[in-house]
């Protein structure tokens, strides 16, 4: 009975062993059965979002999840094989904050950046390539870490570090793991493609809007804040800047700034060496910056860009060369510019360059056309109004002798004056519209005489009578026309401080191989001051110095008349000026 007894207990231990294991092996299968679940739902919520930024905090939630972790964190690869984002899950703000800078890629997330495969440890600070934990750092035992592939090229790095409950990662969190990063690879080539997609149409529209500002007529300033203020919106961009090319010195200056710290840029005039548009405007292509403020290239003014980091600069350029730079900075610890945001820019860049190439040739030909306003002005006095003037002068001229009246001649004679000064008031009024005729405006020797004769006017209480005849702006050399002022200012000042006159004529021809200037005046004749001698003795030491003579002589009526002549280098025979008629007028 006991034997009997004790053979019937073995069966059933065995099956309750075999139940027990059993229902284990029936866990195991739930346990796989949900994790799969959830991996599966975890990879349908990645593939769901478009926008790269929501994407990749989706992954590293839910890696976090799938193994059980208790911090995660995804970091993204760029340059120089550095980590340029790093997403954190797991971590607080306040402890973000004190722990300071996130990693670039050092120590133990580096070796994965160098060796991207597949790493569980049982105890990260083991690991060789482990450099410890910076102050206010939660402690981590537990880690592992799989790569991110884009097209079989690594994007980023998953790194999981303190399984629940104290246990190590095994071999199915790593499997489950990779199998999240393979879907994950796919919904980031997901969204970079539709963030190009939008880029791209978002560059098409702003493309749009500023060429429809060109074509509008909106002024240059106007054109390049539209361009500007789209560049920042699209790529986020905390500063815009536009640098012009100074033609005389070759140097930048700083013509538009918009956004944070903008009044740092504005109006700086730059040299090409040791800046970033500098470099851009010498290589002729885009220059992008990890961190402008620490960027060798970057010598001259570093503190502008405190506060800043990632930046980009483009050079704005036509075929007739560099006109200018564009400059883009984000702020400090932001996403450095991807290549998918920079290579717009080229093409944005040259538009803000063809707005001041319109810009300038819309100027020129508003400039063209008040010249030849001008132009057609002073044909028209010089053609119409001057001749009609002129006839009638002679006609009351040759009238007056027919008049008896003693004030009736008188006043023929006024009235005969009156249009001798007007018709000289008229061709001055022709200098001055003629004087883009100069190469440069304002300066050729018909407006200077101009000038100096309402210079001296005060002086004399009245404005010399001018008559000017002969290419001068053309044939009289910059040297003579320097001593044709100064014998033209001494003149008039020994005329207004000695000759008491109350009229006077200055007469300049540039003709027959020789310049010569006429002053006359109605005064009291040649004194005998010293100091009148003194001043003709330089007039005529100017004329000989040139091979040319000085006279001063009575005129007839009365007062002194002046001749102060000298050659020129080059004469222009046979070609007629375009000018006023000769004569003074009617008399």
């Amino acid at each position: 009975m006991g034997e009997d007894g004790q053979q019937g207990s073995l069966p059933r231990l065995r099956l309750d062993q075999l139940l027990d294991e059993l229902q284990v092996r029936i866990g195991a299968v739930r346990n796989t059965r949900d994790r799969l679940h959830v991996l599966l739902e975890s990879v349908l919520a990645v593939g769901r979002e478009l926008d790269l930024s929501q994407v990749l905090r989706r992954i590293v939630e839910a890696a976090v999840v799938l193994v059980d972790a208790e911090y995660g964190a995804l970091g993204v690869i760029g340059q120089g094989r550095q980590l340029v984002q790093f997403l954190p899950v797991g971590i607080d703000d306040e402890v973000r904050r004190l722990i300071g800078d996130l990693p670039s890629g050092h120590g133990l997330l580096g070796e994965l950046i160098r060796h991207p495969k597949a790493l569980r440890l049982s105890e990260l600070s083991e690991h060789p390539a482990s450099s410890g934990f910076p102050a206010n750092h939660p402690p981590m035992r537990s880690f592992l870490g799989v790569p991110i592939r884009v097209r079989e090229e690594v994007f980023g790095n998953l790194y999981l570090t303190e399984k629940r409950g104290g246990a190590d990662f095994d071999e199915e969190d790593e499997a489950v793991l990779s199998t999240l990063a393979v879907a994950a690879g796919v919904a980031i080539e997901n969204a970079r493609l539709y963030e190009e997609v939008r880029l791209r149409e978002r560059w098409l529209e702003a493309g749009a809007e500023v060429t429809s500002a060109l074509l509008s007529g909106v002024p240059e300033s106007a054109v390049l804040e539209v361009l500007v203020e789209r560049a920042r919106e699209i790529t986020s961009a905390e500063l815009g800047v536009v640098d012009l090319v100074e033609s005389a010195s070759g140097e930048l200056r700083g013509a538009l700034a918009l956004g944070r710290w903008a009044e740092r840029h504005q109006g700086l005039v730059l040299p090409t060496e040791g800046t970033l548009a500098g470099a851009a405007m010498g290589s002729g292509s885009v220059v992008v910056s990890v961190d402008v403020r620490k960027d060798s290239r970057v010598t001259y003014g570093p503190d502008r860009w405190e506060g800043l980091g990632p930046a980009v600069a483009v050079p704005m350029g036509t075929r007739d060369g560099v006109r200018g730079v564009l400059l883009l900075a984000r702020g400090a610890g932001q996403a450095p510019f991807t290549e998918a945001e920079s290579k717009p820019l080229r093409g944005f860049a040259d538009q803000a360059a063809l707005a001041l190439e319109l810009s300038d040739r819309r100027r020129d030909a508003e400039q063209m056309s008040i010249l030849e306003d001008r132009d057609r002005i002073a044909r028209d006095l010089h053609d119409l109004a001057i001749q009609r003037l002129f006839a009638t002068g002679m006609t009351l001229q040759s009238a007056q002798r027919f008049v008896q009246h003693p004030e009736a001649v008188e006043r023929v004679g006024r009235a005969v004056d009156d249009l001798d000064t007007t018709i000289k008031i008229i061709r001055s009024t022709i200098f001055g519209l003629r004087a883009h005729e100069v190469p440069e405006a304002g300066t050729g020797l018909r407006i200077r005489v101009v000038r100096a004769l309402e210079g001296v006017a005060p002086a004399l209480g009245f404005t010399p009578a001018l008559r000017m005849e002969g290419l001068i702006d053309v044939d009289v050399p910059g040297d003579v026309a320097e001593d044709v002022l100064a014998v033209l200012g001494e003149s008039l000042t020994n005329v207004a401080r000695h000759a008491g006159a109350t009229a006077a004529e200055v007469v300049l021809v540039a003709r027959g191989g020789e310049v010569v200037l006429t002053v006359t005046d109605n005064g009291t004749g040649l004194p005998g001051g010293a100091g009148r001698r003194s001043g003709l003795r330089n007039l005529a030491e100017r004329a000989g110095r040139r091979g040319g003579t000085c006279a001063v002589k009575a005129a007839e009526g009365g007062g002194t008349r002046l001749d102060w002549r000298v050659p020129l280098r080059t004469a222009r025979p046979g070609v007629s000026d375009a000018g006023p008629p000769e004569g003074a007028g009617p008399r």
